[in-house]
Parts: structure tokens; C-alpha cells; sequence
């Protein structure tokens, strides 16, 4: 979006977060990935049943209260990735895909879009999450991404061609960036889940062997 100011009425709290979002948009897509990614990490572990990790008996109550909350140092790494990482790297491809595309709305340029964005920016955004992830994770980043990478790209493939395809259709355009941000944040916390229960399954049958 390049004007300052968004024209339609929204809900007050809905229009005041479009505004910031068109007056300083790679801040706001910064905090907003931020707290996002922070969210997932948490929302994971409790959906997951992560073990909670309990601090010294004698640990000040802040440190208790996050610590029953699943806030731990992970969470402020994925917190620290979304706002210097993901939020960026968005907002700079994404925007590149939207202008090379703006004003045209034709069924051919549609379908030029989505394959765009498959075959040139979902392999970017992807390498850069698993490569991210393994730092995070402290693991080998390089087998990190060779491992990982067909298994994400994949879900890419098949959740971006059908939310841009609805957001194309059904979303006015000022609304995309909050649109998609909720559909990255419901795949990432239910896929964050999943490895989740993976890692504890895989862990307890260890224990019984």
C-alpha cells in the first residue's frame, strides 16, 4: 500500500492498526510477525502438552508465571525472528510481487502472480525459515534445509496458491497483509504443534526402550 491514510471504514481498532500499516508499513509487519511468531511458539507448547519447565522454588513470581506460561528463551528467539527476518523479508518480496503486478486483474496475470510467488518467493522465505530455525535449534544449517526443505515447500505450494487466490477474490487489497498474516499464524502454530507431539512421542518411546 502506498497511500498514507486507508480510505474505507473499518472497526475503530481494525482501521487504527491499517493506518500504522500505511504510514510505517515494515514496522508494523515487523511487531505484528513479531508477536505472532512469539504467540505460535507459546500456543505450541501448550497445545502440544510441552512439560513445563519449573524454575528454583525460590525463583521471583515473574519468573514462575512465565515459566507456567511455556515463555521460555525459544519464544523470544521466534519473536526476534519474525520481527528481524521474516517481517523484512515479506515486506520486501511480497511488495516486489504486488507492484510487478498491480492494476492487473485478468485471469492470466492471476495465475502469473501465483506462480510467481510459488516459484520465486516461497523458496526464498522457505530456505531463510529453516535456516533460521536451525540456529535457533542450534542445529547443522545447511542439513537443516535439505532435509526440510521439500517438506515445507510443499504446504507452501498448496496453503499460498489457495489464500491468494481467495484474497484476490473475496479480500479488498488494504486488507492482504492482516489477511495472510492470520493464515501464516494458524498453519504455523497447528504444523509448531505438530513437531511438538512428534518430539514428545519420539522422546517417551525412547524412555521405554
Amino acid at each position: 500500500m502506498n497511500t498514507s491514510t486507508v480510505k474505507k471504514t473499518y472497526h475503530p481498532l481494525l482501521q487504527k492498526y491499517l493506518n500504522e500499516l500505511a504510514s510505517h508499513p515494515l514496522r508494523t509487519k515487523a511487531l505484528t510477525t513479531g508477536f505472532l511468531c512469539f504467540l505460535q511458539e507459546v500456543l505450541g507448547n501448550h497445545f502440544a502438552g510441552v512439560p513445563i519447565r519449573k524454575p528454583p522454588y525460590n525463583a521471583p513470581f515473574t519468573t514462575q508465571l512465565l515459566a507456567r506460561s511455556h515463555v521460555n528463551v525459544k519464544s523470544a528467539k521466534m519473536a526476534l525472528y519474525g520481527f528481524l527476518v521474516s517481517a523484512p523479508m515479506s515486506h520486501y518480496l511480497i511488495g516486489l510481487l504486488q507492484r510487478a503486478f498491480a492494476g492487473k486483474t485478468s485471469k492470466g496475470a492471476r495465475l502469473a502472480q501465483i506462480l510467481a510467488s510459488n516459484l520465486l518467493v516461497a523458496p526464498i522465505q522457505t530456505s531463510a525459515y529453516l535456516a533460521s530455525m536451525a540456529i535457533i535449534n542450534g542445529k547443522d544449517i545447511s542439513k537443516t534445509i535439505k532435509e526440510g526443505f521439500f517438506t515445507v515447500i510443499r504446504v507452501q505450494w498448496v496453503a499460498s496458491p489457495l489464500s491468494l487466490i481467495f484474497a484476490q477474490n473475496f479480500i479488498p487489497i488494504e486488507l492482504w497483509v492482516p489477511f495472510f498474516n492470520a493464515v501464516q499464524f494458524a498453519l504455523g502454530t497447528f504444523f509448531n504443534t505438530r513437531v511438538k507431539k512428534a518430539a514428545l512421542k519420539k522422546a517417551k518411546d525412547k524412555d521405554r526402550k
